[in-house]
């Protein structure tokens, strides 16, 4: 089995899960490259996104230093959080996708837990 694969195989795994658990509450998803992070808030009922944020958005390139670093995803978790609040999005179901709970990840959902947001 390739990489890109086992990938695969485990972003439909954590989808799978997530659908069990997820109820009325939408999806937090999270994609990560080598140079960016991008997160997303889902409605999967409604097929719509609430709010997204990404480091590419013009306010926060500047402040950052990096779009690739923990510091980063700490910024668009604060910004996700204030967006769904904005939204009324209190509750979130967090799709972390084939990434790993670590590092760039994990700053980014105690981020957003931080700035109001459950899981």
């Amino acid at each position: 089995m390739g990489s890109k694969e086992s990938t695969q195989r485990r972003a439909q795994r954590v989808r799978r899960q997530i659908k069990k658990v997820a109820g009325e509450r939408p999806r937090l998803s999270v994609h990560r490259t080598s140079k960016n992070i991008y997160v997303q808030l889902i409605d999967d009922a409604k097929g719509h996104t609430i709010a997204a944020a990404s480091t590419l958005e013009k306010d926060l390139k500047g402040s950052l230093k990096t779009g690739a670093d923990t510091a980063a995803a700490v910024a668009i978790g604060k910004l996700i959080a204030e967006r769904a609040s904005k939204a009324g999005v209190k509750e979130v179901v967090f799709d972390r996708g084939p990434y790993i709970y670590h590092g760039r990840v994990k700053a980014l959902a105690e981020a957003a837990r931080e700035g109001g947001l459950s899981f």
